[in-house]
């Protein structure tokens, strides 16, 4: 079979497509036949070697074959393996276990998949596992938000973004997208309420204030944020600097304890589950949460479609379909 290599840390270029030996699944896992895959900012994370990485692993990527959104169809399934049958659709996130996705076939622990809604496509589902889960509990998590609140989502043209966008205003928000000039008419086109061109204005410093920030790029001191808040608001960091990672995970639970603000990282996020692909599955049916993809490459072009996340012009999700692409 066909995959991405990932042999040492370095820039995607460093990636190689090679012929490998197609794997057989162990007693608890299924063999699936990959049909799309998406990218996200870990896979850069780790593809670079970022610090927690490294410290993993010190010399090469921990996992040969990158890649952890997956959709495709249950090819095989190990011994002990019962919860899918050869023939099964299923989405999963293969974060938790050793990647992979970016490969024609992958092996995979049951209990990290779920069967793909039927009203989806295999590209729609592969852009649900990691970017719309993990929106979805961060907006749902540690405080239920409430129809009229206000929500600001900063870096909402992005995957994660654009359904944190979509899944707030499905909750009856009035949601605030901050982004790029380039990317605001897609904010508008999927629903946000206001827009705001990051290199124009600073969010903490309009003196507006917001019943829920959601920061996928988060990079400001926490009194920016808590100036940004309402006395009881929350603010959630999904992604930015290692310093302003440190001030929410360490920093701001010290120092509010006595405050109704909350500020802090996602730490209630939990792996991929069917019972968080059903509500999302929902929400599609209902056309409140659709995926928004920017564009698709073929498994060849992996190190090309990496190279474009990373230089942050991506509006939405960028998907690697195995299917023809001709």
């Amino acid at each position: 079979m066909k995959a991405i290599i990932a042999k040492k840390y370095g820039s995607p270029e460093n990636l190689q497509l090679q012929e490998v030996e197609k794997p057989t699944p162990k007693v608890n896992e299924v063999l699936i036949k990959v049909h799309a895959s998406s990218l996200n900012a870990a896979d850069n994370e780790i593809l670079r070697g970022s610090l927690i990485h490294r410290m993993k692993s010190p010399l090469r990527p921990l996992h040969k074959i990158p890649g952890s959104d997956v959709a495709g169809t249950i090819e095989s399934v190990g011994e002990n393996a019962e919860k899918f049958q050869i023939g099964d659709e299923i989405v999963g996130d293969l974060f938790w276990h050793e990647h992979g996705a970016f490969a024609e076939y992958v092996c995979a622990p049951e209990e990290l998949l779920t069967l793909k809604p039927s009203s989806m496509t295999f590209e729609e589902a592969a852009t649900y596992p990691q970017a719309a889960v993990i929106a979805l509990q961060s907006i749902r998590g540690k405080k239920q938000l409430q129809p009229g609140q206000q929500v600001l989502i900063n870096g909402a043209g992005g995957g994660m973004g654009t359904f944190g966008l979509q899944i707030a205003k499905s909750y009856g928000a009035e949601v605030t997208g901050v982004d790029s000039a380039e990317k605001l008419d897609l904010l508008r086109s999927i629903g946000a309420d206001h827009v705001m061109d990051y290199r124009q204005e600073d969010y903490t410093k309009t003196g507006h204030q917001y019943d829920m920030i959601v920061d996928t790029v988060a990079n400001r001191s926490l009194s920016d944020y808590k100036r940004a808040l309402t006395p009881d608001g929350l603010f959630v960091m999904i992604g930015g600097s290692r310093s302003t990672m440190f001030r929410a995970f360490v920093v701001a639970p010290l120092t509010m304890r006595n405050d109704s603000r909350h500020i802090g990282a996602n730490l209630w996020s939990t792996p991929y589950n069917k019972e968080d692909m059903d509500f999302l599955a929902e929400l599609f049916d209902a056309g409140k949460v659709v995926p928004v993809i920017d564009k698709r490459y073929s498994l060849s072009e992996v190190p090309k479609a990496l190279k474009y996340l990373e230089d942050g012009q991506a509006l939405g999700k960028v998907v690697i379909s195995m299917e023809d692409m001709s």
